[in-house]
Parts: C-alpha cells; sequence; structure tokens
C-alpha cells in the first residue's frame, strides 16, 4: 500500500509482523515500575481494546513485555512503514483542508528531526507526548481523512474519542491532555495513570501538534539573552567573548547555543545524553563539541579573550562545569539551566557522579536512590552557581522549575522571607515585563506547500508589516518591534528550519492580526502557494497559567489560579480556531500550570480572514486585560491603547492604590 492508503486504512486489517526498537535513534528511559498486578492486567486491557479478539492472545505478551522493560506499552510492532516527516499538505489524503493541516502537523511533531524520542511518540521535554501509543496515532490519521468540515475529532489525552457531528464554524478537533481530578496531578499519579494508558503529558506543543522543532524557543531564548546581556552590560555594550553557561540540548533548550550565537556571545552548554548532543551539533545549531573537560577549560578562556562569537557543546554534566569555572576564576557574565527539572526524577535531570546510562538504570530500578542522587546534585550545582553570583554572575531561572526543585532539594536558593527565590525568573525580569505585558509572544506560522520560496515569502510579508506599524508605534514597544525586524529579515540566513518550513517572531496582538491578513491575502493572490497554519506556543501572553513561569510577574495573588488559560482556550474556539487544546503540565511540571494552544488554518477565503481578525484579537487582550487586572502598568497601558482603537473592547481596569493609604492602616 502507498502513504496515502495506509493512512486511509487506519490499524491494519491484518496483523502486522513484531517490530524491533530502531537502536540507532534517542528512546525514553524505562519509566517506574508503578502499578500493581491488578493495575497491570488493567494496562493490558486497556490496550488491546484497539485490537480484535483474535489478536489479544499474541499481543497480551508483547504489551506485557514492553510494560516490564520500559514501563510503558508503545504498541511498536503498529509503527507506520512509511517515512515520517511533514508532506506538502496536498499529499495527504483528505475531504477537508483544515484536517489534512492538522495532519501534516502531527507528522512533524513525530519527525525523527524533529522529535526527542519518535518511536514513543514523544517530541520534546523527556515525556511530551503526541500519543501514548501507535494505535491511537494511526486511528487519528484515519479520523482526520474521513472527517468532513461538519465533524469534529475529540482527543482525550491522545486517545480519539471520535467525530462528532458540529458546524463548520466549530473546531475541527479538540484536545485536552492531562487534565486530571486536582488531587490527582502529583508526579507519581501520572506514572501511575499514563502506565494505564488513560492519560498522558503533552508538554505545551507537543500534545497540541504546534511543535516546530527548537526554532519555536530559540527566538524567546534570543530575546532573553540580549536583554539578559542589556542588564548585565548597559546599553550598547557588546555581549562579544563575555560567557553564557547553561544546560540541556534537547527538543527546547537545544535553542540555547542558537541563541548565544545570534545574541552575540560565547555559549557554554552542557548536555549529559551523547545523541542528544550530536543532534544538535549535526544539525549545525551549536558550533562545537567538547568532550574533555580540561579543553572546554583552555577554549572558552581563548574565545573570552579573543573575544569570540562561539558555541560549545560539552558532553558532560554541567555541575562540574559550574564547580570547575570557579575554580580557573572564568567569569560567567550570563547563567542559567534548561535541563527539563519538571520532570526530575524520570530523565530530566541527570545527577553529577553517574554516567548517561548508570542514571536511566538507577532511575528505573531504584529511584528512591535515583532521587536522592538528583537532589544532591541540585544542591552542588546551587552552591557553585551561589558563588559565581557573589563575583557577579547574573544567573536566571528559564522556567524549567530548576529554583523550585533546588529549593525542595533544601539548596541555598531562597532569600530570607523563605517565599522568594534568590534568582529571578526570566519572565519576572525580561519577558514578562517587556513582552507578555504588551500582548508580546511567539506568534508562528508553518507553509504547508513545503516550498522554501514560500517561508522566504512570508518573512518578506512579515518584516514589511512590522515596518509599517513601527512607525506609530509607542516608545514603550519599539525596541520590541526593532528586535523582531532584525531577527525576521536575519531568520533565512540563521538557518532555523527543522523539519517544516515554519517560522517564529514575537509580535502582538495589532502585529498578528495584520501578518495574518497579508498572509491570507497572498494566498489568495498565488503569492503563496498553499494554506498557511497559523499558531504559537502556549508560552505566551493568555495561554498559560504558571506560577513560576508565565505568570510569575502577576502580583496581585492570583498566580496560582487557571482562569484565564480556561478562558482563552474557551475563547479561541468559538472565534474561529481550527483547533484548540488544553494541558495540565508542560514546561514546569505535572501539577504545576495549565496551558492552551490553538491552530488556524489560513486558506485565502473570506472566511478565514474574517476569523483571524476575532480570534487572534481575543488570544491575545484576554491576557492584556488579565495582567492589567493585576496593576501590571505596561498591560494597563496596553489595554488602555486597545480600547481607544476598537470598538466593542470594554475591560475592567483597576483603581491604585496609594501605598500611603495602607501604610497607615497596617504600619
Amino acid at each position: 500500500m502507498n502513504f496515502q492508503e495506509q493512512i486511509i486504512q487506519g490499524i491494519p486489517s491484518t496483523l502486522p509482523p513484531k517490530k524491533e526498537r530502531n537502536q540507532a535513534i534517542s528512546h525514553a528511559p524505562k519509566r517506574k515500575d508503578f502499578l500493581t498486578v491488578e493495575e497491570k492486567k488493567l494496562a493490558l486491557r486497556n490496550a488491546l481494546r484497539y485490537f480484535p479478539k483474535e489478536w489479544h492472545q499474541e499481543l497480551a505478551g508483547e504489551f506485557l513485555e514492553e510494560l516490564k522493560n520500559y514501563g510503558r506499552i508503545y504498541m511498536y510492532r503498529f509503527m507506520p512503514d512509511y517515512e515520517m516527516y511533514a508532506r506538502p499538505i496536498s499529499e495527504y489524503p483528505a475531504k477537508s483542508k483544515q484536517a489534512a493541516a492538522i495532519m501534516l502537523m502531527i507528522q512533524n511533531n513525530l519527525d525523527p528531526a524533529v522529535a526527542q524520542h519518535p518511536e514513543e511518540l514523544i517530541t520534546y521535554g523527556g515525556n511530551g507526548a503526541v500519543f501514548q501509543n501507535w494505535a491511537q496515532y494511526l486511528l487519528t490519521m484515519k479520523y482526520l481523512a474521513e472527517m468532513s468540515d461538519e465533524q469534529t475529532l475529540h482527543m482525550y489525552s491522545g486517545h480519539p474519542m471520535g467525530l462528532f457531528p458540529s458546524s463548520s464554524e466549530a473546531p475541527r478537533v479538540i484536545v485536552t491532555n492531562g487534565m486530571m481530578i486536582p488531587n490527582y496531578s502529583k508526579p507519581d499519579d501520572w506514572e501511575r495513570f499514563n502506565a494505564l494508558g488513560v492519560t498522558q503529558y503533552g508538554q505545551m506543543t507537543a500534545g497540541s501538534y504546534m511543535y516546530i522543532g527548537p526554532q519555536g524557543i530559540v527566538h524567546g531564548t534570543t530575546i532573553t539573552v540580549m536583554n539578559a546581556f542589556r542588564k548585565k552590560l548597559g546599553t550598547g555594550q557588546s555581549s562579544r567573548g563575555k560567557l553564557f553557561l547553561t544546560a540541556g540540548l534537547g527538543g527546547m533548550s537545544g535553542a540555547q547555543p542558537k541563541a548565544g550565537n545570534i545574541a552575540g556571545c560565547v555559549t557554554v552548554c552542557a548536555e549529559v545524553n551523547p545523541a542528544a548532543a550530536k543532534k544538535r551539533h549535526e544539525q549545525g545549531w551549536v558550533d562545537e563539541l567538547i568532550e574533555d573537560l580540561d579543553l572546554l577549560v583552555a577554549r572558552v578562556v581563548k574565545a573570552k579573550m579573543a573575544k569570540e562569537v562561539v558555541s560549545i557543546a560539552y558532553l558532560g554534566n554541567v555541575v562540574e562545569v559550574w564547580e570547575r569555572f570557579d575554580q580557573e576564576n572564568i567569569f560567567v557574565e550570563l547563567g542559567s539551566d534548561q535541563t527539563s527539572l519538571h520532570n526530575p526524577w524520570a530523565g530530566g535531570y541527570y545527577p553529577v557522579g553517574f554516567s548517561f546510562e548508570e542514571s536511566n538504570r538507577l532511575m528505573a530500578e531504584d529511584p528512591e536512590s535515583f532521587k536522592l542522587a538528583v537532589q544532591e546534585s541540585l544542591r552542588r550545582q546551587a552552591s557553585a552557581i551561589n558563588r559565581h553570583a557573589a563575583k557577579g554572575t547574573y544567573f536566571f531561572d528559564y522556567g524549567n522549575a530548576f529554583l523550585l526543585e533546588a529549593s525542595r532539594a533544601g539548596a541555598e536558593v531562597m532569600v530570607e522571607n523563605g517565599i522568594d527565590f534568590r534568582y529571578p525568573s526570566y519572565v519576572q525580569d525580561i519577558l514578562g515585563p517587556m513582552c507578555f505585558d504588551y500582548g508580546f509572544g511567539p506568534f508562528r506560522w508553518v507553509c504547508t506547500s513545503g516550498k522554501t520560496e514560500d517561508l522566504r515569502k512570508s518573512d518578506q510579508i512579515a518584516a514589511k508589516v512590522l515596518k509599517e506599524i513601527k512607525k506609530t508605534a509607542p516608545e514603550s514597544i519599539q525596541q520590541q518591534m526593532q528586535d523582531n525586524i532584525t531577527w525576521i529579515e536575519e531568520a533565512e540566513k540563521n538557518k532555523l528550519v527543522v523539519g517544516s518550513q515554519a517560522r517564529i517572531l514575537y509580535a502582538d496582538a495589532e502585529g498578528r492580526a495584520k501578518i495574518a491578513e497579508a498572509f491570507n491575502k497572498a494566498i489568495t493572490e498565488g503569492e503563496i502557494s498553499a494554506p498557511i497554519v497559523l499558531g504559537r506556543d502556549h508560552h505566551d501572553v493568555s495561554g498559560t497559567d504558571s506560577p513560576y513561569r508565565e505568570t510569575s510577574n502577576i502580583y496581585d495573588g492570583s498566580r496560582f489560579t487557571a482562569d484565564m488559560a480556561i478562558h482563552n482556550v474557551i475563547g479561541d474556539s468559538f472565534r474561529g480556531a481550527t483547533w484548540v487544546s488544553i494541558h495540565n503540565g508542560g514546561g514546569v511540571g505535572w501539577g504545576e500550570v495549565i496551558n492552551g494552544g490553538f491552530g488556524l488554518v489560513l486558506d485565502g477565503s473570506e472566511e478565514a480572514e474574517r476569523r483571524l481578525k476575532s480570534m487572534l484579537f481575543y488570544d491575545v487582550n484576554n491576557g492584556i486585560a488579565r495582567r492589567a487586572w493585576a496593576r501590571n502598568e505596561g498591560s494597563l497601558e496596553a489595554i488602555q491603547r486597545e480600547m481607544d482603537r476598537t470598538p466593542g473592547l470594554k475591560v475592567t481596569v483597576p483603581n491604585l492604590v496609594d501605598d500611603e493609604v495602607l501604610g497607615n492602616l497596617i504600619p
């Protein structure tokens, strides 16, 4: 059968032969054995319900073997034989153009060049899954091939519950991931219920089909690093030869060395997984790969003295780097960490003193000892960072739960009040007040033709729109506008594409709508040859309630509430989104965040123009309104500006209280 026929078939009519895992690619670590005997039987029942009874005897033993060996049932036997990548939209068998676009995005998320553990259907972050197993993938693609524009596919944590009649105005797909009853949202609950096959961790853009490779985070990382250097060095000072030390070269953290190069500094990024480090080096996302700590010290000294712009991957543990650079008195201007500490006990963080292989064995066979080793490693890392900070290093938490888990391990990362961290979140210091409060966030698009010329044309259109907006933009957002104009004009030169022909830039509500409208017009007039999928990272103005990251600069006491994310996904769904998603977990951990996303297909029609104007406006201004109500200065300015130019928008704004009023009452 050809590709289209295999998609339409779904689960095969005859049992395919057993498949072995591809040992040449990265695989998810073995998960903890959490299930009782009865729960293991339940996990098998849950897996076997996808298949006819006559297959159960053979598959039951095989699935039990997977459960024992890997801690999950992935159904490797049902991995498709065709190559996994984002094909041009015209190659997908679909009755609905919107459904075909979603199929393209799903395959991009699972492309081995994009995904972290593709055979386990994990896109990034160690556990950010598109589906729980391959049966879910096969069924979902079949449903998308069959659906009309008057049906909606409902996805329950990777499981396609089915096609339901709806309307052409409704989203084509509704996605939820990990939406637990609150009292069952602890990390061990994920282990148990994921092993049972009833929920999954969708991360942010993995389980909502909007991941575009490391480019998806490289722009935000670039903005963060550039502005961190501005804070550290002062405006106008060069970052050449200045050192940025961090860790992680996975699906998201792999953006760091590329961002460092664009920001113009020396970047050292430690990574314990050889496959991840070599993958980023081969893809050109990091310039040099060093495995010896002595050689790293000599190379960094040389780079700083020569004022180089270079990125270096160190294959080893970052704790050793922090400690050695302290001993050698190598000054670190900028420091952070982007290991997946939202998932500290299952492969998100590897403790110093253990090899990669030893850690993988320990986390599966002796999880308590592994946890103790991780916590000791975090204490050592924090101690070394504290010594560097005393010398003048500007360290910031990159929203990966580093400070949170370090504090839980007993590391000295708290200030005297025992509530606040010693170091700021990058959202508190940079992205929150500079970007999110004004509505700037990670707007992205994918050219479904797969043609580089369509992406190039879209870059040119976006740059033209931003330059026009900048002419009348207020002073408070001039820097943001110029940074993004520079970014989009240099994007192709920086070779950011991995997988689909995709692009990202930070834009506010006005910018997103005007860029999208210009794209739609270009499709109508044939300047762009096929539809464009619009989306964003959930790491944005409105989509995510995350008290230690996206909403860490909310100071009215509401940062632990999740009303904004819920309103965002509901509001987008009836304003024209092609698909919407809402997740528990993502970035900072299961039970620590609620985040929502969307996808919107532009096909050049008047209907698409109507949808984009309505949906993109709300998607951004919902968050600005919430931030304004929290008394964030930038958001107060932004929402007032929006109300002045938009009839029909009327937002509740706060009355500000003078400090003296309360000071007199409560000394």
